[in-house]
Protein backbone atom coordinates (compact mmCIF):
# COMPACT_ATOMS: atom_id res chain seq x y z
CA UNK A 1 0.00 0.00 0.00
CA UNK A 2 1.40 3.34 -0.49
CA UNK A 3 2.05 5.81 1.71
CA UNK A 4 0.57 8.36 -1.15
CA UNK A 5 -1.29 11.67 -0.23
CA UNK A 6 -3.95 12.53 -2.84
CA UNK A 7 -4.09 16.10 -1.61
CA UNK A 8 -0.61 17.63 -1.82
CA UNK A 9 2.65 16.14 -1.05
CA UNK A 10 4.66 18.75 0.97
CA UNK A 11 8.20 19.20 2.31
CA UNK A 12 8.16 19.84 6.07
CA UNK A 13 7.07 17.55 8.59
CA UNK A 14 4.99 18.98 11.87
CA UNK A 15 4.83 16.09 14.13
CA UNK A 16 1.27 16.08 15.98
CA UNK A 17 -0.25 13.48 18.07
CA UNK A 18 -1.07 12.45 21.23
CA UNK A 19 1.37 10.36 22.93
CA UNK A 20 0.46 7.92 25.94
CA UNK A 21 2.46 7.44 28.88
CA UNK A 22 5.44 4.92 28.87
CA UNK A 23 4.26 1.82 30.94
CA UNK A 24 6.71 0.36 33.22
CA UNK A 25 9.77 -1.72 32.10
CA UNK A 26 12.00 -4.58 32.62
CA UNK A 27 15.09 -5.82 30.99
CA UNK A 28 15.55 -9.52 30.95
CA UNK A 29 18.55 -11.18 29.79
CA UNK A 30 18.45 -13.01 26.86
CA UNK A 31 20.52 -14.84 24.92
CA UNK A 32 19.60 -13.89 21.13
CA UNK A 33 21.03 -15.89 18.38
CA UNK A 34 23.53 -14.59 15.80
CA UNK A 35 22.36 -12.36 13.07
CA UNK A 36 21.14 -14.51 10.02
CA UNK A 37 24.41 -13.26 7.86
CA UNK A 38 26.91 -14.41 10.50
CA UNK A 39 24.42 -17.78 11.58
CA UNK A 40 24.97 -19.32 7.57
CA UNK A 41 28.35 -18.07 7.44
CA UNK A 42 29.95 -20.18 11.01
CA UNK A 43 27.62 -22.85 9.64
CA UNK A 44 28.65 -22.93 6.15
CA UNK A 45 32.46 -22.68 7.33
CA UNK A 46 32.52 -25.22 10.63
CA UNK A 47 30.88 -27.83 7.42
CA UNK A 48 33.84 -26.50 4.91
CA UNK A 49 36.12 -27.75 7.20
CA UNK A 50 34.69 -30.81 8.08
CA UNK A 51 34.51 -31.94 4.50
CA UNK A 52 38.36 -30.21 3.95
CA UNK A 53 39.35 -33.20 6.86
CA UNK A 54 37.69 -35.57 5.39
CA UNK A 55 39.50 -35.43 2.13
CA UNK A 56 36.83 -34.17 -0.24
CA UNK A 57 37.46 -30.17 -0.67
CA UNK A 58 40.49 -28.47 -2.23
CA UNK A 59 42.50 -26.27 -0.69
CA UNK A 60 40.36 -23.49 -2.92
CA UNK A 61 37.85 -23.73 -0.37
CA UNK A 62 39.80 -21.59 2.39
CA UNK A 63 40.22 -19.38 -0.37
CA UNK A 64 36.48 -19.45 -1.06
CA UNK A 65 35.49 -18.75 2.65
CA UNK A 66 37.74 -15.80 3.10
CA UNK A 67 36.03 -14.37 0.11
CA UNK A 68 32.53 -15.03 1.69
CA UNK A 69 33.96 -13.41 5.27
CA UNK A 70 34.26 -10.23 2.86
CA UNK A 71 31.35 -10.37 1.34
CA UNK A 72 29.87 -10.60 5.10
CA UNK A 73 31.68 -7.57 5.82
CA UNK A 74 30.51 -5.78 3.16
CA UNK A 75 26.55 -7.03 4.02
CA UNK A 76 26.80 -5.70 7.35
CA UNK A 77 27.07 -2.12 5.88
CA UNK A 78 24.23 -2.03 3.97
CA UNK A 79 21.66 -4.16 5.98
CA UNK A 80 19.93 -3.04 9.23
CA UNK A 81 22.01 -4.00 12.21
CA UNK A 82 21.87 -3.75 15.85
CA UNK A 83 20.12 -0.53 17.21
CA UNK A 84 21.30 -0.55 20.78
CA UNK A 85 24.02 -1.84 22.96
CA UNK A 86 21.91 -3.74 24.42
CA UNK A 87 20.79 -5.63 21.17
CA UNK A 88 24.31 -6.18 20.22
CA UNK A 89 24.79 -7.65 24.08
CA UNK A 90 22.04 -10.54 23.07
CA UNK A 91 19.77 -8.84 26.07
CA UNK A 92 15.93 -8.33 25.48
CA UNK A 93 13.93 -5.64 27.10
CA UNK A 94 10.72 -6.32 27.55
CA UNK A 95 7.54 -3.55 28.73
CA UNK A 96 4.31 -4.26 30.39
CA UNK A 97 1.74 -5.17 27.64
CA UNK A 98 -1.27 -6.60 27.40
CA UNK A 99 -3.45 -6.78 24.28
CA UNK A 100 -7.03 -6.14 25.88
CA UNK A 101 -5.85 -3.01 27.48
CA UNK A 102 -5.58 -1.13 24.49
CA UNK A 103 -8.49 0.84 22.27
CA UNK A 104 -8.99 -0.86 18.63
CA UNK A 105 -10.23 1.23 15.35
CA UNK A 106 -13.89 -0.37 14.57
CA UNK A 107 -15.16 1.66 11.97
CA UNK A 108 -15.74 4.60 10.39
CA UNK A 109 -18.89 6.35 12.58
CA UNK A 110 -20.66 7.49 9.15
CA UNK A 111 -21.04 3.90 8.00
CA UNK A 112 -22.18 2.38 10.73
CA UNK A 113 -25.01 0.90 9.36
CA UNK A 114 -28.62 2.31 11.34
CA UNK A 115 -31.15 -0.28 11.08
CA UNK A 116 -28.94 -3.37 11.10
CA UNK A 117 -26.01 -4.97 13.71
CA UNK A 118 -22.85 -5.29 12.38
CA UNK A 119 -20.54 -8.18 13.34
CA UNK A 120 -16.45 -7.29 13.89
CA UNK A 121 -13.59 -8.77 15.20
CA UNK A 122 -10.43 -8.16 16.87
CA UNK A 123 -8.12 -11.14 16.96
CA UNK A 124 -10.17 -13.63 17.99
CA UNK A 125 -12.58 -12.24 20.00
CA UNK A 126 -16.40 -11.89 17.92
CA UNK A 127 -18.20 -8.42 18.66
CA UNK A 128 -21.56 -6.63 17.98
CA UNK A 129 -21.92 -3.07 16.73
CA UNK A 130 -25.01 -1.35 16.76
CA UNK A 131 -26.64 2.12 17.18
CA UNK A 132 -29.39 1.79 20.34
CA UNK A 133 -32.71 3.55 20.45
CA UNK A 134 -31.07 6.84 22.03
CA UNK A 135 -29.26 6.89 18.96
CA UNK A 136 -26.02 5.67 21.31
CA UNK A 137 -23.30 3.23 20.21
CA UNK A 138 -23.76 -0.02 21.80
CA UNK A 139 -20.99 -3.09 21.54
CA UNK A 140 -21.60 -6.56 22.71
CA UNK A 141 -19.73 -9.92 22.58
CA UNK A 142 -21.34 -11.80 19.35
CA UNK A 143 -23.03 -14.73 20.90
CA UNK A 144 -26.65 -14.82 22.73
CA UNK A 145 -26.03 -16.22 26.04
CA UNK A 146 -28.82 -18.84 25.32
CA UNK A 147 -27.58 -20.91 22.65
CA UNK A 148 -24.56 -19.09 21.29
CA UNK A 149 -26.12 -17.97 17.69
CA UNK A 150 -24.62 -14.76 16.43
CA UNK A 151 -26.16 -11.69 17.36
CA UNK A 152 -25.11 -9.91 14.51
CA UNK A 153 -27.31 -11.97 12.20
CA UNK A 154 -30.37 -10.26 14.08
CA UNK A 155 -32.00 -7.30 13.82
CA UNK A 156 -33.00 -4.39 15.37
CA UNK A 157 -36.22 -3.52 16.87
CA UNK A 158 -37.39 -0.23 18.31
CA UNK A 159 -33.41 0.25 19.09
CA UNK A 160 -32.91 -3.39 21.06
CA UNK A 161 -30.95 -5.92 19.39
CA UNK A 162 -32.80 -9.49 18.49
CA UNK A 163 -30.95 -12.77 18.23
CA UNK A 164 -33.38 -14.23 15.16
CA UNK A 165 -32.89 -17.49 16.79
CA UNK A 166 -35.12 -17.43 19.06
CA UNK A 167 -36.30 -13.34 19.58
CA UNK A 168 -34.89 -12.82 22.93
CA UNK A 169 -33.70 -8.92 22.86
CA UNK A 170 -31.03 -6.53 24.60
CA UNK A 171 -30.36 -3.32 25.09
CA UNK A 172 -28.02 -0.76 26.82
CA UNK A 173 -25.69 -2.80 28.96
CA UNK A 174 -26.82 -5.95 27.94
CA UNK A 175 -29.27 -6.46 29.81
CA UNK A 176 -32.11 -9.55 28.61
CA UNK A 177 -35.14 -7.08 28.49
CA UNK A 178 -38.04 -9.79 26.06
CA UNK A 179 -37.57 -13.57 26.32
CA UNK A 180 -40.93 -14.56 23.96
CA UNK A 181 -40.96 -18.03 25.57
CA UNK A 182 -40.76 -17.46 28.62
CA UNK A 183 -44.32 -17.87 30.74
CA UNK A 184 -46.02 -14.49 31.27
CA UNK A 185 -45.50 -14.74 35.14
CA UNK A 186 -41.84 -15.53 34.74
CA UNK A 187 -39.18 -13.42 35.32
CA UNK A 188 -35.91 -12.71 32.65
CA UNK A 189 -33.10 -14.40 34.64
CA UNK A 190 -30.53 -12.36 35.68
CA UNK A 191 -27.69 -14.07 33.88
CA UNK A 192 -29.99 -14.10 30.57
CA UNK A 193 -27.40 -10.87 29.35
CA UNK A 194 -24.41 -10.29 26.96
CA UNK A 195 -20.86 -9.30 27.78
CA UNK A 196 -20.54 -5.44 26.58
CA UNK A 197 -17.52 -3.75 25.61
CA UNK A 198 -16.43 0.19 25.95
CA UNK A 199 -16.78 1.80 22.83
CA UNK A 200 -15.93 5.90 21.66
CA UNK A 201 -16.59 7.89 19.02
CA UNK A 202 -13.72 10.26 18.41
CA UNK A 203 -12.73 11.96 15.35
CA UNK A 204 -15.12 10.06 13.16
CA UNK A 205 -13.57 6.49 14.16
CA UNK A 206 -15.34 4.46 16.39
CA UNK A 207 -12.79 2.67 19.06
CA UNK A 208 -13.04 -0.40 21.25
CA UNK A 209 -11.49 -0.84 24.62
CA UNK A 210 -11.30 -5.03 24.74
CA UNK A 211 -10.71 -5.44 28.45
CA UNK A 212 -14.00 -6.38 30.12
CA UNK A 213 -11.90 -5.99 33.79
CA UNK A 214 -10.06 -3.32 33.57
CA UNK A 215 -11.89 -0.08 32.88
CA UNK A 216 -11.15 1.88 29.43
CA UNK A 217 -7.97 4.10 30.35
CA UNK A 218 -8.69 6.87 28.20
CA UNK A 219 -5.20 8.34 27.72
CA UNK A 220 -4.62 5.45 25.28
CA UNK A 221 -7.36 7.08 22.97
CA UNK A 222 -5.76 8.11 19.99
CA UNK A 223 -6.22 12.06 19.35
CA UNK A 224 -4.63 13.49 16.01
CA UNK A 225 -3.33 16.93 15.92
CA UNK A 226 -4.28 17.63 12.69
CA UNK A 227 -7.30 16.12 12.28
CA UNK A 228 -8.57 18.72 14.60
CA UNK A 229 -6.88 21.62 12.44
CA UNK A 230 -10.07 24.12 11.00
CA UNK A 231 -10.01 23.34 7.29
CA UNK A 232 -8.85 19.97 7.97
CA UNK A 233 -10.26 17.65 4.98
CA UNK A 234 -10.25 13.71 4.49
CA UNK A 235 -10.91 11.15 2.19
CA UNK A 236 -11.54 7.79 4.54
CA UNK A 237 -12.06 4.44 3.10
CA UNK A 238 -11.83 1.00 4.67
CA UNK A 239 -10.67 -2.27 3.16
CA UNK A 240 -11.01 -6.12 4.72
CA UNK A 241 -7.46 -7.97 4.23
CA UNK A 242 -6.47 -11.39 3.71
CA UNK A 243 -3.22 -11.45 5.22
CA UNK A 244 -1.87 -10.75 8.70
CA UNK A 245 -2.50 -7.08 10.60
CA UNK A 246 1.49 -7.14 11.29
CA UNK A 247 2.42 -7.88 7.67
CA UNK A 248 0.07 -5.21 6.68
CA UNK A 249 1.71 -2.61 9.10
CA UNK A 250 5.14 -3.65 7.36
CA UNK A 251 3.69 -2.79 3.75
CA UNK A 252 2.38 0.18 4.92
CA UNK A 253 5.71 1.61 6.27
CA UNK A 254 7.41 0.59 3.44
CA UNK A 255 7.99 3.39 0.68
CA UNK A 256 10.53 1.57 -1.32
CA UNK A 257 8.03 -0.49 -2.71
CA UNK A 258 5.69 2.26 -3.71
CA UNK A 259 7.55 2.55 -7.12
CA UNK A 260 7.92 -0.44 -8.42
CA UNK A 261 4.32 -2.07 -6.55
CA UNK A 262 2.22 0.69 -7.88
CA UNK A 263 3.80 2.24 -11.32
CA UNK A 264 1.25 4.28 -12.60
CA UNK A 265 -1.08 3.65 -10.32
CA UNK A 266 -1.58 7.31 -9.73
CA UNK A 267 0.64 10.50 -10.78
CA UNK A 268 3.10 10.18 -7.68
CA UNK A 269 4.04 6.30 -8.50
CA UNK A 270 6.67 5.73 -10.94
CA UNK A 271 9.36 2.57 -11.30
CA UNK A 272 11.88 5.06 -12.36
CA UNK A 273 11.97 6.20 -9.26
CA UNK A 274 12.50 3.39 -6.85
CA UNK A 275 15.72 4.89 -5.21
CA UNK A 276 17.59 4.82 -2.08
CA UNK A 277 16.09 6.40 1.35
CA UNK A 278 17.39 7.86 4.27
CA UNK A 279 16.02 7.26 7.63
CA UNK A 280 16.18 8.72 11.24
CA UNK A 281 14.64 7.34 14.34
CA UNK A 282 14.45 9.93 17.15
CA UNK A 283 11.87 7.57 19.50
CA UNK A 284 11.82 4.36 20.68
CA UNK A 285 9.48 3.46 23.41
CA UNK A 286 7.25 0.50 25.18
CA UNK A 287 4.38 2.48 22.80
CA UNK A 288 6.14 2.22 19.72
CA UNK A 289 7.97 4.51 17.44
CA UNK A 290 8.81 7.76 15.47
CA UNK A 291 11.16 9.01 13.00
CA UNK A 292 11.74 10.98 10.11
CA UNK A 293 12.77 9.84 6.17
CA UNK A 294 13.30 11.02 2.94
CA UNK A 295 15.00 10.10 -0.62
CA UNK A 296 18.41 9.66 0.16
CA UNK A 297 19.53 12.08 -3.07
CA UNK A 298 17.88 15.43 -1.55
CA UNK A 299 19.80 14.93 1.83
CA UNK A 300 16.45 16.13 3.69
CA UNK A 301 14.34 13.63 5.56
CA UNK A 302 10.62 16.25 4.94
CA UNK A 303 8.44 12.90 6.05
CA UNK A 304 7.41 12.02 9.29
CA UNK A 305 6.40 8.55 10.72
CA UNK A 306 4.87 7.16 13.83
CA UNK A 307 3.65 3.95 14.79
CA UNK A 308 1.49 3.78 18.25
CA UNK A 309 0.67 0.59 20.29
CA UNK A 310 -1.46 -1.54 19.34
CA UNK A 311 -1.78 -0.59 15.58
CA UNK A 312 -1.71 3.04 14.30
CA UNK A 313 0.71 4.30 11.65
CA UNK A 314 0.52 8.02 10.59
CA UNK A 315 3.04 9.36 8.26
CA UNK A 316 3.20 13.68 8.48
CA UNK A 317 4.14 16.26 6.02
CA UNK A 318 4.38 20.45 6.33
CA UNK A 319 4.48 22.63 3.52
CA UNK A 320 4.90 26.62 4.14
CA UNK A 321 3.42 28.28 1.20
CA UNK A 322 4.27 31.46 -0.22
CA UNK A 323 2.60 33.21 2.76
CA UNK A 324 4.17 31.53 5.63
CA UNK A 325 1.18 29.75 5.69
CA UNK A 326 1.72 26.26 6.90
CA UNK A 327 -0.63 23.35 5.30
CA UNK A 328 -0.60 20.21 7.24
CA UNK A 329 -0.90 16.69 5.52
CA UNK A 330 -1.20 13.53 7.16
CA UNK A 331 -1.85 9.91 5.65
CA UNK A 332 -3.24 7.90 8.62
CA UNK A 333 -3.74 3.87 9.01
CA UNK A 334 -5.26 2.32 11.43
CA UNK A 335 -4.84 -1.29 11.30
CA UNK A 336 -7.38 -3.38 13.60
CA UNK A 337 -6.50 -7.25 14.10
CA UNK A 338 -9.55 -9.22 12.69
CA UNK A 339 -8.08 -13.13 12.86
CA UNK A 340 -5.34 -15.49 11.59
CA UNK A 341 -4.67 -14.07 8.37
CA UNK A 342 -7.10 -11.20 8.40
CA UNK A 343 -7.05 -7.47 9.36
CA UNK A 344 -9.30 -4.87 8.39
CA UNK A 345 -7.57 -1.24 7.64
CA UNK A 346 -9.12 2.58 7.86
CA UNK A 347 -7.43 4.90 5.54
CA UNK A 348 -7.55 8.27 6.17
CA UNK A 349 -6.04 11.30 3.71
CA UNK A 350 -6.74 14.73 4.18
CA UNK A 351 -4.87 17.90 5.13
CA UNK A 352 -5.39 21.66 5.89
CA UNK A 353 -5.29 22.84 2.07
CA UNK A 354 -6.86 20.23 -0.71
CA UNK A 355 -5.67 20.04 -4.13
CA UNK A 356 -7.96 21.53 -6.70
CA UNK A 357 -7.19 18.05 -9.01
CA UNK A 358 -9.22 16.31 -5.80
CA UNK A 359 -12.11 18.14 -6.10
CA UNK A 360 -12.80 17.13 -9.93
CA UNK A 361 -13.32 13.24 -8.36
CA UNK A 362 -16.42 12.00 -6.95
CA UNK A 363 -15.37 10.36 -3.82
CA UNK A 364 -15.64 6.66 -5.36
CA UNK A 365 -13.07 7.09 -7.56
CA UNK A 366 -10.34 7.35 -4.75
CA UNK A 367 -11.89 4.61 -2.64
CA UNK A 368 -11.87 2.33 -6.43
CA UNK A 369 -8.37 3.28 -7.00
CA UNK A 370 -7.24 2.42 -2.97
CA UNK A 371 -8.66 -0.87 -3.59
CA UNK A 372 -6.32 -1.32 -6.77
CA UNK A 373 -3.16 -0.53 -4.48
CA UNK A 374 -4.26 -3.63 -2.20
CA UNK A 375 -4.67 -5.55 -5.13
CA UNK A 376 -1.08 -4.82 -6.31
CA UNK A 377 -0.16 -5.74 -3.14
CA UNK A 378 -2.42 -8.48 -1.98
CA UNK A 379 -0.28 -11.67 -4.26
CA UNK A 380 2.53 -11.55 -2.42
CA UNK A 381 1.54 -10.39 1.09
CA UNK A 382 -0.36 -13.05 1.40
CA UNK A 383 2.27 -15.44 0.27
CA UNK A 384 4.66 -13.40 2.76
CA UNK A 385 1.93 -14.05 5.94
CA UNK A 386 1.95 -17.67 4.32
CA UNK A 387 5.86 -18.26 5.07
CA UNK A 388 5.62 -16.96 8.23
CA UNK A 389 3.66 -19.26 9.37
CA UNK A 390 5.08 -22.38 7.23
CA UNK A 391 9.04 -21.69 8.71
CA UNK A 392 8.09 -20.67 12.02
CA UNK A 393 11.24 -18.61 12.93
CA UNK A 394 11.52 -14.78 13.90
CA UNK A 395 11.76 -12.93 10.95
CA UNK A 396 15.21 -11.87 11.67
CA UNK A 397 16.34 -15.63 10.12
CA UNK A 398 14.19 -14.95 7.08
CA UNK A 399 14.52 -10.89 6.14
CA UNK A 400 17.08 -8.92 4.23
CA UNK A 401 16.11 -5.93 5.82
CA UNK A 402 18.51 -3.01 4.03
CA UNK A 403 19.13 0.41 5.92
CA UNK A 404 18.32 2.62 2.35
CA UNK A 405 14.80 1.05 2.36
CA UNK A 406 13.68 -1.50 5.59
CA UNK A 407 14.69 0.90 8.93
CA UNK A 408 10.91 0.78 9.80
CA UNK A 409 10.07 -2.86 8.77
CA UNK A 410 13.01 -3.98 11.32
CA UNK A 411 12.13 -1.17 14.03
CA UNK A 412 8.44 -2.71 14.01
CA UNK A 413 9.60 -6.28 14.15
CA UNK A 414 11.84 -5.44 16.94
CA UNK A 415 8.66 -3.29 18.85
CA UNK A 416 7.22 -7.00 18.71
CA UNK A 417 9.74 -8.20 20.49
CA UNK A 418 9.12 -5.77 23.61
CA UNK A 419 5.21 -6.43 23.56
CA UNK A 420 4.83 -10.26 21.95
CA UNK A 421 4.37 -11.80 25.71
CA UNK A 422 1.49 -9.67 26.16
CA UNK A 423 -0.31 -10.67 22.28
CA UNK A 424 -2.19 -13.45 21.15
CA UNK A 425 0.71 -14.59 18.88
CA UNK A 426 3.48 -12.29 17.29
CA UNK A 427 6.04 -12.54 14.81
CA UNK A 428 9.30 -10.40 16.00
CA UNK A 429 12.68 -9.49 14.84
CA UNK A 430 14.01 -12.15 17.34
CA UNK A 431 11.16 -13.80 18.53
CA UNK A 432 8.09 -15.45 17.63
CA UNK A 433 5.12 -16.88 19.58
CA UNK A 434 2.90 -18.76 17.15
CA UNK A 435 -0.69 -18.95 17.36
CA UNK A 436 -2.17 -21.51 20.07
CA UNK A 437 -5.53 -22.23 18.42
CA UNK A 438 -6.19 -22.58 14.74
CA UNK A 439 -7.81 -20.25 12.44
CA UNK A 440 -11.48 -20.25 11.90
CA UNK A 441 -12.85 -21.18 8.59
CA UNK A 442 -15.50 -18.87 7.95
CA UNK A 443 -18.03 -20.82 5.31
CA UNK A 444 -19.39 -18.34 2.17
CA UNK A 445 -23.34 -20.03 1.94
CA UNK A 446 -23.34 -23.45 -0.30
CA UNK A 447 -24.89 -23.87 -3.99
CA UNK A 448 -23.91 -23.26 -7.59
CA UNK A 449 -23.44 -19.49 -7.17
CA UNK A 450 -21.20 -19.39 -3.91
CA UNK A 451 -19.46 -22.46 -6.25
CA UNK A 452 -18.90 -20.75 -9.19
CA UNK A 453 -17.69 -17.14 -7.48
CA UNK A 454 -15.24 -18.91 -5.61
CA UNK A 455 -13.44 -20.65 -8.78
CA UNK A 456 -13.23 -17.12 -9.96
CA UNK A 457 -11.84 -14.86 -7.25
CA UNK A 458 -9.77 -12.57 -8.98
CA UNK A 459 -12.87 -11.19 -11.39
CA UNK A 460 -15.28 -11.27 -8.30
CA UNK A 461 -17.02 -14.17 -10.38
CA UNK A 462 -20.54 -15.15 -10.49
CA UNK A 463 -22.62 -13.62 -8.13
CA UNK A 464 -20.39 -10.98 -6.62
CA UNK A 465 -23.00 -9.35 -4.45
CA UNK A 466 -24.06 -12.61 -2.74
CA UNK A 467 -21.01 -15.14 -1.83
CA UNK A 468 -18.84 -13.50 0.35
CA UNK A 469 -15.29 -13.68 -0.24
CA UNK A 470 -11.99 -11.54 0.51
CA UNK A 471 -10.49 -11.94 -2.81
CA UNK A 472 -13.25 -9.87 -3.96
CA UNK A 473 -13.52 -6.06 -4.32
CA UNK A 474 -17.37 -5.50 -3.58
CA UNK A 475 -17.21 -7.72 0.12
CA UNK A 476 -13.55 -6.55 1.01
CA UNK A 477 -14.79 -2.69 0.63
CA UNK A 478 -18.25 -1.61 -0.96
CA UNK A 479 -20.18 -3.52 1.76
CA UNK A 480 -17.93 -1.43 4.73
CA UNK A 481 -19.05 2.01 2.81
CA UNK A 482 -22.03 3.65 2.15
CA UNK A 483 -20.85 6.21 -0.24
CA UNK A 484 -19.28 3.14 -2.58
CA UNK A 485 -22.72 1.07 -2.39
CA UNK A 486 -24.83 4.04 -3.00
CA UNK A 487 -22.70 4.65 -6.12
CA UNK A 488 -23.23 1.73 -7.18
CA UNK A 489 -27.12 1.37 -6.89
CA UNK A 490 -26.92 5.13 -8.85
CA UNK A 491 -25.02 2.99 -11.46
CA UNK A 492 -26.99 0.54 -11.85
CA UNK A 493 -30.39 2.23 -11.78
CA UNK A 494 -29.38 4.67 -14.94
CA UNK A 495 -28.05 1.49 -16.03
CA UNK A 496 -30.65 -0.35 -16.65
CA UNK A 497 -32.98 3.25 -17.24
CA UNK A 498 -30.86 3.92 -20.10
CA UNK A 499 -30.95 0.36 -21.59
CA UNK A 500 -34.61 0.55 -21.49
CA UNK A 501 -34.70 3.92 -23.61
CA UNK A 502 -32.05 2.83 -26.05
CA UNK A 503 -34.31 -0.24 -26.49
CA UNK A 504 -37.27 2.02 -26.85
CA UNK A 505 -35.96 4.67 -29.32
CA UNK A 506 -34.19 1.95 -31.66
CA UNK A 507 -37.72 0.39 -32.07
CA UNK A 508 -39.22 3.71 -32.84
CA UNK A 509 -36.79 4.22 -35.30
CA UNK A 510 -37.57 1.23 -36.92
CA UNK A 511 -40.98 2.22 -37.18
CA UNK A 512 -40.66 5.75 -38.06
CA UNK A 513 -40.72 6.50 -41.97
CA UNK A 514 -38.58 10.18 -41.85
CA UNK A 515 -35.29 10.41 -42.46
CA UNK A 516 -34.35 12.57 -40.01
CA UNK A 517 -36.94 11.25 -37.87
CA UNK A 518 -34.92 7.93 -37.79
CA UNK A 519 -31.32 9.72 -37.90
CA UNK A 520 -32.53 11.27 -34.87
CA UNK A 521 -33.79 8.52 -32.61
CA UNK A 522 -30.97 6.61 -33.75
CA UNK A 523 -28.38 9.15 -32.31
CA UNK A 524 -30.53 9.48 -29.34
CA UNK A 525 -30.37 5.51 -28.65
CA UNK A 526 -26.37 5.38 -29.62
CA UNK A 527 -25.65 7.90 -26.63
CA UNK A 528 -27.87 6.11 -24.06
CA UNK A 529 -26.11 2.59 -25.47
CA UNK A 530 -22.84 4.47 -24.64
CA UNK A 531 -24.57 6.01 -21.51
CA UNK A 532 -24.97 2.20 -20.62
CA UNK A 533 -21.75 1.39 -21.22
CA UNK A 534 -19.92 4.68 -19.02
CA UNK A 535 -22.73 2.82 -15.97
CA UNK A 536 -20.87 -0.68 -16.55
CA UNK A 537 -17.31 0.37 -16.44
CA UNK A 538 -18.49 2.14 -13.41
CA UNK A 539 -19.66 -0.51 -11.67
CA UNK A 540 -16.40 -2.80 -12.68
CA UNK A 541 -14.48 -0.26 -11.40
CA UNK A 542 -15.51 -0.72 -7.65
CA UNK A 543 -16.10 -4.17 -7.88
CA UNK A 544 -13.41 -6.09 -10.35
CA UNK A 545 -10.07 -6.82 -9.09
CA UNK A 546 -6.92 -5.44 -10.43
CA UNK A 547 -4.95 -7.66 -12.51
CA UNK A 548 -1.73 -7.17 -14.00
CA UNK A 549 -1.59 -7.08 -17.31
CA UNK A 550 1.49 -9.43 -17.22
CA UNK A 551 -0.25 -12.03 -16.01
CA UNK A 552 -2.49 -14.76 -17.59
CA UNK A 553 -5.81 -16.26 -15.96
Amino acid sequence: MALINPFLLPTKTHLGLHVSPLPSKKTLLWTSPSSSFNFNFNKGLSSSRRRKQAGCVPAAADIKAASTLLDGEEDQKVLVGPSSEQERRGERELVAYGWTEEWYPLYLTKNVPHDAPLGLKVFDKNLVLFKDGNDQFQCYEDRCPHRLAKLSEGQLIDGRLECLYHGWQFEGAGKCVKIPQLPADAKIPKSACVKTYEVRDSQGVIWVWMSQKIPPNESKLPWFENFARPGFQDISTTHELPYDHSILLENLMDPAHVPISHDRTDWTAKREDAQPLCFEVTERTGRGFAGWWGREKDGSKPNFLRFEAPCVLQNNRDIVDKNGEINYFSGLFLCRPTGQGKSMLIVRFGGTKRSPIVNLFPEWYFHQNAGKVFEQDMGFLSSQNEILLKEKVPTKELYLNLKSSDTWVAEYRKWMDKVGHGMPYHFGHSTISLPKEPAVVEHAPAGIVAGLSASSPAKGGIGTMHAPNLANRYFRHVIHCKACSAAIKAFQTWKNVLSAVAVTLAALAILVSGRQWKALLLASAALCSAGVYACSTAVALNTTNFIRTHRRL
